[in-house]
């Protein structure tokens, strides 16, 4: 199962069967090793490019601040070592963490797959965070931020991110246009009924033929490729099998720790002896203190039911009041804001309809397509997803993300109001 693993994962970043095995022993020639491997596939993941020059101290903040990212909590790996000469076991960990948690294998595949040119990335679904990261600002050990940023740096980043982004979307509206041309010179030329035209690296091996034996090698590497990870995943089960039994090696050494430090501090601790002149003493003083408690777990009880029936009594005729003024309202606002919430959770909920997520290929679609070859090609092909489709859906969400920015905005300008209220001497101009 270690084996297929290996022969599944990219060829730029695999690993040697035997530096799993190591790593199930905790041996520290494995460390390094992993930290590679780690940070090889991270890489990968996220899209961005990697040389074998880089730092190890590099690698290592690197893999840190990603499995942070993704959700990995275990203390332990972020108190490794910087020079990665320890815990090749906690890297096996968050490596088979990572294979469960993200289909690592898949991911890689869908990245590394041989590319037509025609795909765009489309995504109609929900942001799917980590449950560890709802509702927290946390940053990762060891490399949050030692002082306040300045408010004007932010505003610069921002700006510059909004220059980049208008920057890539130009880019995107020309690679369209580029590639219409390209399918509709081409309508009706392919033999596939489904497609009817020829893709961008078809095209190129048309204009350049000698280009074809670099093409064949890549095919036959994803193939291979393929063929590796359906083998993994017959072979997956051992794999976990064989995980639990790390988990068991790493379980046996923690109790052998536990039972000698509870040997230590047993053996520091003095023996207490039936003729001690204090312990009648202590143990009546310990039994008026439970009396004690009790009497006063009594009074809290008792207080606290009054208090809440009080409480029950002054809202219930706070409740009254803010009926009269502009409970109504209120009322009517936060009804609407619930409703809005429910259309937006029976639109994901909905089972009927599948979220669009992931690569798709764009096919050209014309109202009297051409015919080539003496076929004609066909309107719709299976499980076809049309532009106008996605357009809609995007529509949906941007309007429910308006809908929710527009009702944090007020409720950031009314805790600003309240803020401005409690200054003396200050007059706050809204802009």
């Amino acid at each position: 199962a270690v084996g297929a693993l290996c022969r599944a994962l990219p060829p730029r970043a695999r690993p040697a069967p035997d530096t799993l095995r190591r790593a199930k022993f905790d041996r520290p020639q494995a460390s390094l090793d992993f930290w590679r491997l780690l940070y090889a596939l991270l890489k990968q993941i996220h899209g961005g490019k990697w040389t074998e020059s880089d730092g190890t101290d590099n690698q290592i903040r690197f893999v840190k601040s990603a499995l942070w990212y993704h959700g990995y909590g275990r203390p332990e790996l972020y108190r490794l070592p910087s020079d990665g000469s320890a815990g090749s076991r906690e890297l096996l960990l968050a490596f088979s963490w990572l294979l469960h948690r993200l289909s690592l294998l898949e991911q890689l595949l869908a990245r590394n797959r041989v590319k037509t040119g025609d795909e765009t990335s489309v995504c109609t679904c929900e942001d799917d965070l980590p449950n560890s990261q709802k509702g927290t600002t946390e940053i990762a050990p060891e490399y949050g931020l030692d002082d306040r940023v300045d408010v004007r740096y932010l505003q610069w980043l921002n700006g510059r991110l909004r220059f980049q982004w208008r920057s890539l979307h130009a880019q995107h509206q020309e690679q369209c246009k580029l590639l219409h041309k390209i399918h509709l010179f081409t309508s009706g030329s392919h033999m596939d009924q489904t497609l009817g035209h020829f893709s961008v690296i078809e095209t190129d091996l048309i204009k350049q033929p000698e280009n074809y034996k670099q093409l064949l090698q890549l095919l036959e590497s994803e193939t291979m490729q393929l063929e590796a990870f359906l083998e993994w995943k017959q072979l997956e089960p051992v794999y976990w099998q064989w995980m639990e039994t790390v988990l068991d090696n790493m379980a046996e050494e923690g109790n052998m720790c536990e039972s000698q430090d509870a040997h230590v501090e047993k053996s520091g601790l003095p023996k207490a002896t039936s003729c001690c002149p204090w312990a009648d003493s202590l143990t009546g003083q310990i039994d008026r203190l439970s009396r004690d408690l009790m009497t006063l777990r009594d009074q809290l009880h008792e207080l606290v039911t009054h208090r809440k029936a009080a409480w029950y009594e002054k809202v219930k005729t706070r409740e009254e009041e803010l009926q009269k003024e502009w409970f109504s309202a209120t009322a009517r606002k936060i009804k609407e804001s619930v409703e809005l919430k429910l259309l937006d959770l029976a639109s994901l909920c909905d089972p009927k309809k599948n979220k669009m997520h992931g690569s798709c290929r764009l096919v050209f679609r014309s109202k009297h397509p051409a015919s080539g070859f003496g076929r004609s090609v066909s309107k719709e092909p299976v499980s076809a997803v049309s532009a106008t489709e996605v357009i809609r859906e995007l529509q949906m969400r941007e309007a429910s993300l308006e809908r929710e920015l527009k009702q944090l905005q007020e409720e950031c300008r009314q805790r600003l109001d309240e803020i401005a209220e409690g200054l003396e001497g200050v007059i706050c101009i809204s802009p």
